[in-house]
């Protein structure tokens, strides 16, 4: 029989292990969590509406163990709450997941209010809780912050966002240098369009649906695979920054 023994580099499990994902009651972060349950990590998702964290929580405790939270991470002192909800329900911390995020536009397109909102949601949470899960997990833990392919389309309808987006990029490669030697990986997942509740109102779920089927659209759960993927490669190497993109997609 032929040695394939050094044919792969050895993987690393997830069972056992314990996922704090935000944002993850629908989306990109829900395909996460569900993947990550089911190879036998046992997760803990947030979600800003009480109804999606339960049908997530359902759909999660149908292939592993999962537990969540309905909380508004824009909101002072709730990613400190949801780390510590987080934690009794876990035991500990191992991974965590920055995904949570809404849509913003133009600056001139959008009120105080708003502008606040999302650089309150889509870049401090992910800041305050990479802060935490530095503090609270042990070495060989892992942190990835969900940015997006919108940090390259510098258009004028999208100054918040893709500036926030390039703001998560510079946060992803200086927090890799600063956590690095204390054992801790940090890894930056750029998705392209992808179909979830985010495309709304622009793009119906049929008309995602469409997109998806011709190949100028990924699914969610194509970025979980790439999730997976980077959390299971061996502890001396980091995927640093990982770009998804659908095959067609050629607006960046």
């Amino acid at each position: 029989m032929t040695d394939r023994s050094d044919a792969h580099t050895a993987v690393l499990p997830l069972t056992g292990r314990r996922a704090i994902v935000s944002g993850g009651s629908t989306g990109i972060g829900r395909a996460i969590a569900v993947l990550l349950a089911s190879e036998g990590a046992h997760v803990f998702i947030g979600g800003s509406r009480q109804a999606h964290v339960d049908d997530a929580l359902a759909r999660i405790g149908e292939v592993g163990r999962g537990d969540g939270v309905a909380i508004d991470l824009a909101r002072e002192d709730n990613v400190s709450t949801f780390v510590d909800r987080a934690k009794e329900a876990l035991g500990g911390v191992d991974i965590v997941v920055a995904n949570a995020a809404i849509g913003a536009g133009g600056l001139t397109e959008m009120d105080e209010a708003g502008v606040r909102e999302a650089v309150s949601l889509n870049f401090t949470h992910y800041l305050l809780l990479a802060q935490r899960a530095a503090v609270e997990m042990p070495a060989g833990g892992d942190i990835v912050l969900i940015g997006s392919m919108s940090a390259y389309v510098l258009g004028p309808h999208s100054t918040v966002y893709a500036g926030i987006k390039q703001g998560v990029q510079g946060v992803s490669v200086a927090l890799r240098r600063e956590l690095g030697p204390k054992g801790i990986r940090v890894a930056l997942v750029e998705p392209g369009m992808t179909g979830s509740d985010m495309q709304l109102p622009d793009l119906p779920p049929e008309k995602q649906r469409a997109l998806i089927a011709e190949e100028k659209m990924l699914r969610a759960e194509d970025i979980a695979v790439g999730v997976h993927f980077l959390l299971t490669q061996p502890r001396r190497t980091v995927i640093q920054r990982l770009t998804i993109s659908p095959r067609v997609q050629d607006e960046e």
